[in-house]
């Protein structure tokens, strides 16, 4: 087993070298193009397996091409990442973050919160983690507003079904918890910002390219967006000249947010297991 070194991704030129000397290639956030695929089928490769819930980063058409059946290990974030999702809502409504800073800076700040009973959330993606969230933003006495192309109304679940940006000017808060696609990349854009009352709070635990950044750092300017909580971004580490950066009342993350040690065990296994059949039925004969 060879654990390539990294910050976030690895880049498509090291993969490219890399990939075709192994027999088996589990996918983090790496750009899994079709030129990567079309190099590990050159070399020894027999079996991809996409880590984790996401697979925006993933050419599968790419895959297929070069003859590679990826699966992902889908369903195993959906507790972890709504836990953050609800904690930086709790923590832009109560600014505990400022605070913890003001504190630490010697300061003693006391800002007036936003009670969270009775107000709304705008939740894009029901899936497994939109679904998580929802049910504990309902436990806080949140109303929620689910938006999703393939929402299946559960009765146990308290969530009002919207069609994206449709009741945006209803939320105090939205959280994005939805997949990275063609028709949801910018999402959240100037108009979709504009629909939004003055003074929304923004959660984004999923993936950065939801958001036009440069038209929230517009919102955030102006004050109609009064802060943000932001675990992902489009580009990744945040750049250190990222106009973001100039919002103190922003928190950022790490896109870290399925990080625990419990998650990361169980979805290991599970993406070992799926390597293991691919490579099994892949084993030459004799």
């Amino acid at each position: 087993v060879v654990v390539p070194e990294f910050r976030q991704v690895v880049p498509e030129d090291e993969l490219i070298t890399m990939v075709p000397q192994f027999d088996g290639w589990i996918i983090g956030d790496d750009p899994a193009t079709g030129a990567v695929f079309r190099a590990g089928r050159a070399g020894r490769l027999r079996g991809v397996v996409k880590w984790g819930v996401g697979t925006d980063n993933v050419d599968f058409a790419g895959a297929k091409a070069a003859g590679f059946d990826v699966a992902n290990t889908p369903g195993m974030f959906g507790e972890e990442v709504s836990d953050v999702a609800v904690a930086y809502l709790i923590g832009l409504a109560r600014g505990l973050f400022l605070i913890d800073r003001g504190v630490r800076g010697g300061a003693w700040p006391k800002p007036s919160g936003l009670s969270l009973q009775g107000k709304t959330v705008a939740l894009a993606g029901f899936g497994n983690i939109g679904r998580a969230a929802a049910r504990k933003l309902a436990a806080l006495g949140l109303r929620v507003i689910a938006y999703d192309p393939f929402f299946a109304l559960d009765p146990a679940m308290p969530v009002e079904p919207a069609v994206w940006p449709e009741r945006l000017h209803e939320a105090d808060f939205v959280v994005l918890t939805c997949a990275l696609t063609d028709s949801s990349r910018h999402m959240v854009n100037a108009e979709a910002l504009a629909r939004m009352k003055p003074g929304v709070l923004l959660v984004n635990v999923s993936r950065g390219p939801l958001i036009d950044e440069l038209a929230l750092v517009a919102a955030l300017g102006s004050g109609h967006v009064a802060a943000a909580a932001l675990d992902v971004f489009a580009d990744e580490p945040l750049p250190s000249d990222s106009p973001l950066r100039a919002f103190e009342q922003c928190i950022f993350g790490s896109h870290n947010g399925s990080n625990t040690v419990e998650a990361v065990h169980r979805t290991s296994l599970k993406a070992i297991e799926l390597l293991f059949e691919r490579l099994e039925k892949q084993k030459p004969e004799g």
